[in-house]
């Protein structure tokens, strides 16, 4: 039997959320883009060909519709760090990479935003 190391990801997930230290951005939802990216470690492929063998891409997008509508928060390192915890505690998930884009933040970028790497126990 192979051992491989596997990631999971999910990209490009949009959302509207309350995000933001400007007062029009309390006001008004805005559009954010989340990647996520769970590092699973060395686990043995699916056996039996069954999702609860790995996990769920719907499990990561409902950590992200949960975080993103909980309520207002100032910064995308508040959000960034609450979705990254909350997948850190599926025993399986060794690390994660989350990303966050504002598409809308600066105009004359494509997008600004934040990343975050965190291993188990950081």
């Amino acid at each position: 039997m192979s051992v491989a190391t596997t990631s999971i990801f999910l990209s490009g997930y949009q959302i509207m959320t309350s995000i933001g230290v400007h007062d029009h951005e309390r006001k008004n939802e805005q559009e954010i883009k989340v990647d996520i990216e769970l590092d699973l470690g060395e686990i043995a492929p699916p056996k039996d060909d069954l999702l609860v063998e790995t996990l769920n891409y719907e499990w990561l997008a409902g950590i992200i519709e949960t975080e993103c509508k909980a309520g207002h928060v100032q910064l995308i390192e508040t959000l960034i760090n609450k979705i990254a915890d909350q997948c850190l505690i599926e025993p399986r998930v060794q690390a994660v990479r989350v990303r966050i884009e504002k598409p809308a933040a600066i105009a004359k970028a494509a997008a600004a935003g934040v990343e975050v790497y965190c291993r188990k126990n950081c």
